[in-house]
């Protein structure tokens, strides 16, 4: 697996000029990541299900002065192919083009085994993680490709790397999000300016993974903000010619 180099830290403008479109926006490493990248010069479109949360965000990054950001209220679960093709459409209208898109958002959904698993649950979960990022970029990909550089960065996980006991649709979802991510770099290699890369945030205090591990002491672990180089190293230009690679965030 790759990493983010030793001790690497973006310079203040890194992201100046560009717009980068994040899912999961309102919360946890999305609303990290979101801030974080307005804060170096980036137009963020924030992307959620949640209007409130994503208004938070949204006022969080005005308050700072950083560069006004846009609000894509989207539900993963339910929206229909359609839904896609508008928001394409007014990202277009309003910007022109696409710089940069980080697929966050992602839901657990039963920590089970197999044999018991309900169709229910799994069907959500590979709508959310599996064929919402597909819809998604599909629809994005034309925008990407207007931009000088562009960078795609999936989210991954451990549990999507080598399988584990339990872990059920979640599992699946990732291993599919890596599959995808790896079919689209060589679709693009030697033909795109577009660089598409997977990332692993590992243990981090998140709702989501005090979800999955509630005896664990959630202060144990790095929150959002502290995992962020790797995220604005992927997405910068500093990590250009970086394609097709499966990155953890924390060394």
């Amino acid at each position: 697996m790759s990493t983010a180099p030793a001790g690497y830290q973006a310079r203040p403008d890194l992201l100046a000029g560009k717009t980068v479109l994040v899912t999961g926006a309102g919360d946890g490493i999305g609303r990290a990541a979101a801030e974080t990248y307005a804060a170096h010069g980036a137009t963020v479109i924030l992307l959620g299900r949640t209007v409130d949360k994503l208004e938070a965000v949204y006022d969080a990054i005005e308050a700072a002065g950083h560069p006004q950001p846009a609000i894509f209220p989207v539900d993963l679960a339910s929206a229909d192919e359609q839904s896609y093709r508008e928001l394409a459409q007014a990202i277009e209208e309003n910007f022109g083009r696409l710089d940069g898109l980080l697929h966050n958002a992602s839901v657990l959904g039963e920590r089970r085994p197999i044999e018991s698993a309900t169709w229910k649950a799994w069907e959500e979960v590979m709508q959310v993680n599996v064929n919402a990022q597909f819809l998604l970029t599909r629809h994005l990909l034309p925008l990407l490709q207007r931009a000088p550089t562009a960078s795609l960065i999936f989210s991954s996980s451990s549990v999507g790397r080598r399988g584990k006991a339990f872990w059920g649709a979640y599992a699946v979802s990732k291993f599919a999000t890596e599959g995808l991510m790896q079919v689209l770099a060589a679709e693009l290699e030697n033909t795109s300016q577009v660089r598409v890369n997977s990332l692993n945030p590992g243990a981090t205090n998140t709702a989501m993974r005090r979800a999955a591990y509630p005896a664990e002491n959630p202060t144990d672990n790095p929150g959002p903000a502290d995992i962020m180089p790797a995220y604005l190293y992927l997405m910068g230009d500093d990590s250009a010619g970086v394609h097709g690679q499966a990155f953890d965030a924390q060394g």
